[in-house]
């Protein structure tokens, strides 16, 4: 009976849970001190582990609960209850524009429609780097040749499909080459 609560709360955690990790820990508090699992004190503790822990909090926090509460088999399902929801939503999405992708390939409208949603998603990470954008961070004209750079060959790809731009864009590429810029001209 425990495991099927803990799946069935974890799982309700993960549906309805927005805003990341942090924003679930009082959703997760809530359940956990309605059922009376565990103590205020250990629930701080769990939170404090699933901190330092790499990972995403949330899901850190779901796998120590769980541990605390079923064991070995409780931390498995608290962590694959968690994590269902989303991966159900994605595998959706996912199966709906490949259909759509095979359906109206072709299609110039659909065509059209998919080159556009690039540059809107290219718009919102652009939104979210400008929000980010403060004295704090860029403090000095290199801090903005290299935001250039990243953003420069971030773009390219879109507008000259070859191979080797498909290349110097590799975002793991782009981060690597940023951490080393930044740590050969800062440290």
């Amino acid at each position: 009976m425990i495991y099927w609560q803990l799946f069935y709360t974890f799982f309700k955690i993960g549906l309805f849970g927005f805003g990341g990790g942090l924003a679930i820990l009082s959703l997760i508090q809530m359940e956990v001190e309605q059922y009376g699992w565990m103590t205020q004190q250990e629930f701080v503790d769990i939170v404090a582990v699933s901190q330092v822990t790499p990972g995403p909090i949330g899901i850190n926090c779901a796998t120590y609960v769980g541990y605390t509460i079923g064991g070995f088999w409780g931390s498995v399902l608290t962590t694959s209850a968690i994590v269902l929801p989303s991966l159900i939503i994605m595998l959706s999405v996912c199966k709906a524009y490949f259909w759509l992708n095979n359906r109206f390939s072709g299609n110039p409208y659909f065509e059209q429609t998919l080159r556009m949603l690039r540059f809107t998603v290219i718009g919102l990470i652009a939104s979210a780097a400008l929000m980010l954008m403060k004295p704090t961070t860029f403090i000095d004209l290199i801090s903005w040749i290299i935001f250039g750079a990243v953003a420069f060959f971030t773009i390219l790809p879109q507008v000259y499909k070859n191979k080797v731009t498909e290349t110097l864009s590799h975002p793991i590429l782009l981060i690597v080459l940023s951490g080393i810029a930044g740590y050969m001209i800062y440290a």
